[in-house]
Order: structure tokens, then sequence, then C-alpha cells
């Protein structure tokens, strides 16, 4: 049998990891982007701040992260035992799977910053005594504060406590005949009763996670035997203050006849050691009973004395809302979904971030989205083609490599040239896959951007260059999307020569999407469905048109709107949900396109706090957006514009106080002033049409005050702070309620990968969870 040993802080060295950084540049990327600086420049080129608990602890856990992936690459075996030295043991519950890479580090991150605050604080390692030598020292020094922080092996025992105390002891120590006395360049007295404080703050931090039960067995510091399944966050927390135990650790897994015991990470601190325990020390063996009771976390932390008053009283336990699910019953988060809809994309989890407009899904957003594993889209509606290019040049040189990323085509009736540019903009680039929306049908555009490029393959099958997921809301524009692109448009094209002769002939043979995202209520448009009804619907439609086209891969179903908390999209997985696709909750986070003022609003509201309003790039058609209500008067307006544009056919007929109203309040300028500025920023032919037909120029007029909210909005106008318009779901709302009371309610603090990586985990435990409790109750 073999153990993998991961070292703690003391084990980092400049230039650590250096030959790991490129090798796993997606880990290392995510890394950046949790930390919030680079990770391979912290470990090669900046020794002082390396030496900084708040930098150590995450460089370490990050190059043991790398160091273990790089094993398992090898081919080197799976570990049958792990264990680690104090932050070492986050890298251990790491190979455990209790958490995946991205949560280890946030709770490594959390830990360096809270054990980095405390000052005052020393430690001292002591060579040549045993655990009970060492004790009584303390005993007869009347040091009072000081604590056993680590047994590190039989004759290594290391103290911590108030600075001045450690400095004391070192007479005392030597006197006892120690082998030798050195205070250690730490900055704070770590596992002792001066970490409680941080203890409980981390405590209040880590019960944000529903972490899971090991995979393999961690032997655990606090009591030197593997974490209980029930008791991983306790266990976990109660590390910081209490001692580490690990000649015991060894001496257990000696008991369990592990031969080979591998440190991994840098150093070989713990080499050394385990040589030491094994040389000097007998095997632990425990009986069945003796392990559970000793895995009962009542063991103390060695101290001399009654703890200080008031800061190390006890620290509260942390509550376990439910019991995490047996290692049989585990789903993870990299389960769900669709295996082939990730393995298509090239991701590592089925979750997708909608393209939001005006370039809310900003570059930095779908970024993040993508170095995480999961699939981003740029949002271009509302840009010109100068913008959009823009942000696809600058994803392309920020991702490299196979890192996923899409474009949002939405469909714009009055701008089909914008269209016809975006995807010749597309094409040029190598966009391989699109999210289109707003289609009610299909457009030549749309279709050459999925046709261009078909091939047949070796086995027959029809593969397409472009990948296409369409967002779809209705049942008879899902089936035009399920069914092959109309004859009628491939002819136009081919007759063109925007396609081939040999793409017009495989056209026949797949769907025009090969995927859906069925949108419930939502932000912006919305047919306000509902998912309960319209995934089922799809599903069986979907499954009638493949059968009647005979296709040979099934199009796959992804679930959008309301998806705020995990029991939403718990929900959306288990009605059968290929992926999911989350919005507003994405431009409520520190990447988001959008103002700071906006997400100031955005941060508080509940699920009632959002309204519809009419669309302004489909005024006149009646077209309804959901915006948000609490804190802006832009439903109530646009919604009054809209009423007035119905009854009246032109400015002149509005009535004189409610003409006056609209100039002063709405719009601060006059109607003229207004129609003035919409003359600048539209083509000759809809002024033309405007100056005959005085009802479409009260349309244009109306539809500036959309833009000039929408403008406000993204900009962060104090000005026009009262008429943003935000295009929001109550999704927000169901999210914000879930992170109350935690770091997340500051949306300063929400990064979109984080969110949504979270928001699956969580998920997949609750669903775990469940399925576990069927029957049960």
């Amino acid at each position: 049998m073999i153990a993998y040993l991961f070292p703690g802080q003391g084990s980092q060295q400049l230039g650590m990891g250096a030959d790991l950084f490129d090798e796993f540049k997606k880990l290392t990327d995510i890394a950046d982007e949790v930390l919030g600086y680079s990770i391979r420049s912290l470990c090669l080129d900046d020794p002082e701040r390396l030496g900084d608990t708040e930098y150590t602890q995450p460089a370490l856990y990050v190059v043991n992260a790398l160091s273990y992936y790089r094993l398992l690459e090898e081919g080197k075996p799976r570990p049958d035992y792990v264990a680690g030295h104090s932050l070492g043991e986050y890298n251990a519950l790491l190979a455990a799977d209790v958490f995946d890479f991205m949560t280890g580090l946030r709770l490594v991150k959390k830990r360096g910053e809270l054990m980095g605050r405390v000052s005052g604080g020393g430690m001292a390692a002591v060579l040549g005594l045993g655990e009970q030598e060492v004790l009584d020292v303390l005993r007869a020094s009347g040091l009072g504060s000081l604590d056993v922080a680590n047994l590190n092996s039989p004759t290594q025992t290391v103290i911590s406590g108030l600075r001045e105390d450690v400095e004391q002891a070192k007479d005392l120590f030597m006197t006892a005949n120690a082998q030798s006395y050195s205070v250690l360049k730490v900055s704070g007295a770590f596992h002792s009763r001066q970490m409680v404080d941080a203890q409980r703050e981390f405590a209040e931090f880590a019960h944000q996670f529903e972490l899971r039960p090991p995979v393999v067995p961690v032997i655990a510091n606090v009591t030197a035997r593997p974490y209980r399944r029930d008791r991983v966050v306790d266990t976990l927390v109660s590390q910081i203050s209490s001692s580490v135990r690990w000649c015991d650790s060894v001496r257990y897994l000696m008991g369990k006849n592990v031969e080979e015991m591998v440190q991994v990470g840098p150093g070989r601190v713990l080499t050394g050691l385990v040589r030491s325990i094994r040389r000097k020390a007998e095997p632990l063996i425990c009986t069945p009973e003796e392990e559970r009771e000793a895995a009962l976390l009542d063991v103390p932390p060695l101290r001399t004395s009654a703890p200080l008053a008031p800061a190390a009283a006890a620290p509260a336990p942390v509550a376990v809302t439910a019991p995490a699910p047996a290692a049989s019953g585990a789903i993870l988060a990299t389960d769900l979904g669709s295996a082939s809809f990730r393995r298509d994309y090239g991701l590592r989890y089925a979750c997708v971030t909608g393209g939001m407009y005006r370039g809310i899904a900003s570059p930095e957003l779908v970024a993040a989205v993508a170095r995480a594993g999961m699939l981003g889209f740029l949002g271009t509606a509302g840009q010109t083609v100068e913008q959009a290019e823009a942000g696809i040049r600058q994803l392309k040189q920020t991702l490299t490599g196979e890192t996923a990323f899409g474009v949002n085509l939405v469909h714009d009736p009055r701008r089909a040239g914008w269209e016809e540019a975006l995807v010749d903009l597309l094409l040029r680039y190598d966009i391989r896959v699109a999210e289109v929306s707003a289609f009610i049908t299909l457009t030549p555009a749309m279709v050459r951007y999925r046709l261009t490029g078909l091939r047949r393959e070796a086995d027959g099958r029809v593969a397409p260059r472009h990948r296409v997921i369409a967002k779809v809301s209705r049942p008879e524009v899902a089936r035009a999307f399920l069914s092959p692109a109309p004859a009628r448009l491939v002819g136009q094209l081919l007759e063109q020569g925007r396609i081939t002769a040999a793409e017009a002939e495989l056209a026949a043979e797949l769907p025009v999407a090969d995927d859906l995202c069925l949108e419930a209520d939502s932000g912006g448009h919305t047919d306000q469905g509902v998912a309960l009804a319209l995934l089922p619907s799809v599903r069986r439609l979907r499954d009638t048109v493949a059968a009647q086209y005979g296709y040979r891969q099934r199009v796959r179903l992804g679930a959008a709107g309301g998806i705020g908390a995990p029991e939403a999209a718990a929900a959306c997985f288990l009605m059968g949900a290929d992926f999911v696709t989350t919005g507003s909750i994405n431009q409520c986070t520190v990447e988001a396109g959008t103002s700071d003022q906006v997400k100031d609003l955005l941060q508080d509201i509940d699920i009632q706090d959002t309204d519809y309003a009419p669309a302004g790039d489909l005024f006149e058609y009646g077209s309804r957006v959901q915006v948000l209500r609490k804190g802006v008067l832009f439903p109530a307006r646009a919604n009054k514009l809209y009423e007035l544009y119905k009854r009246h056919d032109s400015l002149d007929g509005i009535d004189a106080a409610t003409a006056g109203q609209l100039q002063t309040r709405y719009f601060g300028r006059t109607f003229d002033e207004v129609y003035q500025e919409v003359r600048a920023h539209h083509p000759a032919a809809e002024i033309e049409k405007a100056d005959q037909d005085p009802r479409h120029k009260m349309a244009l007029v109306f539809r500036w005050y959309f833009a000039y909210s929408t403008q406000a909005a993204l900009s962060g106008s104090d000005e026009g702070r009262v008429d943003y318009q935000v295009h929001c779901g109550p999704a927000l709302g169901a999210f914000n309620q879930w992170v109350k009371g935690t770091e997340l309610q500051d949306w300063r603090r929400r990064r979109v990968a984080e969110i949504n990586l979270r928001l699956l985990q969580e998920a997949a435990d609750l669903m775990a969870r469940r399925l576990l409790a069927v029957g049960t109750d």
C-alpha cells in the first residue's frame, strides 16, 4: 500500500513549481483568477511575499496540487491513504476528492488571510526531548501561553504562543537537556489558542461549502485517525488551533501496513520525519472501537493551562445541515449533465454563461468562465461590429490552446446588415460555437454560419465545423432548429456562392442546432415560460423530429431562466437537462461589463424586484423584456411610453401636461432636441420615413429613451440613475437570498467562475442527499 504525504508551511522555497505552471496552464490560470495575482510570479520572483503567511499557504497548496496531478499523469498509482502536515492536509483532502482544486484554493486563501492577521505570536522547534518531557517543562515554566503545536517525531516538537514567552522558554528547554531550541520565522502562533478567533471566522466561511466524504482515508492532524465522513468540515476547522499529531499519524499508517510513504510537494521535510519516526517509534495498532472513539474529535490541543480569556473559548462547532452522502451515492459537479456535451465542447462542467447584451458578458467574464472549464459566450447584442471584433481579439489573445468560448449571435430584424457582418466576423476568426438567440425564423446569415465547413467523416457521419446552441422558448421555434436547414435558404446561399455544393448537400443530414437552450422566465427578452412545462414538451418534440429525419446524434437540451440557487440547478438536471445556462446572476459579478452603480442595486434585490417593460429594439411590436424594478423608474416610464404610442398617432396628439412631463422628467430635453439626436444615429432611409410618418417619428423619439436608459446603466451615470434599464430575472433575487449573510453578499466578492462552480457543487450535493433520502421519511 502507498500513502501520499503533502508538506505544509515551512517547505516553501523560491522557484518551486517552475516546471509545473506551463504543464498545468488551465489550473494555473484558475489559481490566478481566484487569488487575484500571478501564482507563477509569486513562486518564482517574489521571495518577500512568498514568506508571508497570506501568500505562502496558497502557493504551497497550488504547487502541492500540481505535483500530485503530475504524479497521476505519469501513471503513478492512486494512494490508499493520504495525509498532509498542517496546510498540506488541504491537499490530502483534494486528493481524496473532498473538494475540487478551486474550492480548496478558496479555503486555503481564506485560511492564510485569517492566520496571517494574527500577530504577536511565535513558535519554536524543540529537538531531543519526547512529548511528555516537553509538557513537563511547559508545566513547570509558568509560561501559561505556550501550547504544543506540532508533534513531528518522537524527538521533535514545536511549541507555540506569545512571542516573548517563546523566546524566554529557550533557557528552560536547554537546561532540560534539549538538543536544540530554534525560534521559527513565522508571523503568528499557529496551532495554538492564539488562533481561536481566526478559527471562529474560518468556521463561518467554511460552512458555506458542503464538502464531500473522502474517497480514500485522510489521516487528520487533529486526531491522527481517518476523517469521519460526517465531520469533515468540523475536523478541518478545528485544525487551525489544535495540535498537529504528525508522529501518531505516521504511526497509524505504519499500523495499517503502509509500506511506501511518498512526499508530494517541495522539499524533503516529511521524508526526513517519516524516516525518523520509522526508526524510533512503533506502529500504532488500533482496534475498530478505539479508532471510532479517537475520531470523535474530542481530543484536546496539548495545552499546559486553561485557555486565555476571552479569546480562547472553545470555538463553536460548525453545524452540518444534513449528512453528507456515502461515497457510493456521491454525485460530483463534474457528473452533472451530459458527458457528450462536455466532451464536444471540451468542458469540465455542463454549465454555460449566456451572452448578455451591450458587452455585459465581457471578455473578462468569458475568459474567467472558460478557464474554469465552463462555456462562456461573449455578449455582442447592441454593439458595433468593431466592438465585437475587439472582444473576440482580446479573448483570442487571452485564451490559448483548446480553451473553449463562444460568441452570442442575436437576431435583430432592424439590423440585417449587422447580422451578416457579425457572421463574417465569426467565420474570419474561426469561432467554432455560437449562441443564437431571439430568432423567430431562420435567417440566411445564421444558416450560413452553421453550414460553412460541413464535412463527412470516415464513418459516414456529417461533422459540423461550427456548432450552434440555440436559445428558444417556444416549440414552433424549437422545431425550426431541430430540423435541417430549409431547402429554400440552402439553395439561396448556394446560388449566391456563400456555401459550396458539398456543404449544401450535407445540410439535409443534420439539424440546424447541435443543442437547444430552453429559456424559461428570465432577464431580458422572455416568453415567461415555465421550465417544468417547457423541458418535457420540447424533449418529446426533439425525439419526434429526430425519428422523422433519422439523425445519428440527438440534439441535447439545456435549461435556462430562474437558475440562481442550487435547488433550481438540481431540479433542471433531475428533469434531464444536458446542461444549464446562467444569466442574471453573472451580471452582478466583478467581471461583468455593467457599472458598479448597477451592481450595487442588483446585489440586494429579491425575487419580486423585477418587472416587465417594452423592449426598445422591438418597441413598436409590443415585445417585452424583464428588467430591474427596485430602485429605478424605468419600467413604469417605459410602459407609459408604450401606452402613449398605442393611443396616439403623433407626438402632437399627446396632451400638453403629459408632453411636458415626458420632456422635463423622462427625457430632460425637448422632443425636437431628442429627434435631432435620433437623426444623427439612424440611417437616412429611417429618418426619411419618420419625416413622412408622424407615428414612426414618435416611435423613434420614444425608442431614444430606451437607448438612453441602457447607456446610463452601463456607464453608471448619476444623472440618469432613476432611468437605469437593467435586464434582470428573478434568479438573481434567489441567488442573493442564498448567499445572504456570507462573503458573497457583497458583489465585489462575487467572481463569475466561482459562483457558477459553487452553484453546481451544491446542486450535486443536494441531489445526492435527496436521492439517498428517497423513501426514508
